[in-house]
């Protein structure tokens, strides 16, 4: 069940995009429902996102998609018809995109997809296999490498999006910046951006709505570094 705040932000944006064809701004939404800052207005998408109404987009301006309505605002009378989706019209093109490789010649190979890991707040480390995915063999360099699936949008910034599979590779180390699979105080696996910090380790997402999390060196320890991802659409 959804709070007046929730419920009035989601009227919002779906207005918006009813009419504009696009949600609104943060900036849009926060004047919209007398908000101080705009930290309120994430916290409310994140409870939205979480429970089903909205997603947000990956490397999309303004980007948020409404899922589903509460049935309250279903039964509400018929909005403004002038906005309403279309289909746009187009072909195949003539040419594959340059430098796309195809598929039969691209080779691959089987990696050991270890579960699931938490892009957001930790989960509990991984250690056992529960499948195989095939990776092209040119997302891989020297070392050995694992493949993870990710759950959570704290990502998103980055272009890592909920479902997505990331290729790791092993490794006990990490630059600054590096987005890493770190393991904290021997217990939970998370994904996240890698950097020193005065000498404490920070563990940065790359969604605004997550904040960023300080441990001592010896809680971190860094279990290999992103070097691909796989996407199905």
């Amino acid at each position: 069940m959804l709070t007046k705040k929730q419920l009035d932000l989601l009227a919002f944006i779906d207005a918006r995009v009813r009419r504009d064809g696009v949600p609104p701004s943060f900036d849009e939404m926060k004047e919209a429902l007398d908000l101080r800052s705009k930290s309120g207005i994430h916290r409310l998408i994140t409870a939205l996102e979480e429970r089903g109404y909205i997603r947000r987009l990956a490397h999309r301006a303004r980007a948020l998609e409404i899922v589903r309505l509460p049935e309250a605002m279903l039964n509400q009378p018929a909005r403004n018809p002038a906005f309403a989706p279309r289909v746009v019209e187009g072909g195949r093109p003539a040419a594959p995109p340059r430098g796309a490789m195809e598929v039969e010649s691209a080779g691959a190979l089987a990696l050991p997809l270890m579960g699931r890991i938490a892009a957001g707040v930790p989960i509990a480390a991984i250690s056992e296999v529960a499948a195989h995915v095939s990776v092209p063999q040119s997302m891989l360099g020297h070392g050995e490498h694992y493949a993870l699936e990710v759950r959570g949008d704290s990502m998103i910034g980055a272009g890592i999006n909920d479902g997505d599979v990331v290729v790791i590779r092993e490794g006990a180390t990490a630059d600054n910046g590096d987005i890493v699979v770190a393991l904290v105080e021997e217990q939970e696996a998370t994904l996240k951006r890698f950097r020193r910090q005065n000498g404490m380790i920070a563990l940065e997402a790359a969604n605004p709505a997550y904040e960023t999390r300080l441990y001592r060196a010896d809680q971190v320890r860094v279990q290999g570094r992103l070097v691909g991802l796989i996407r199905t659409y």
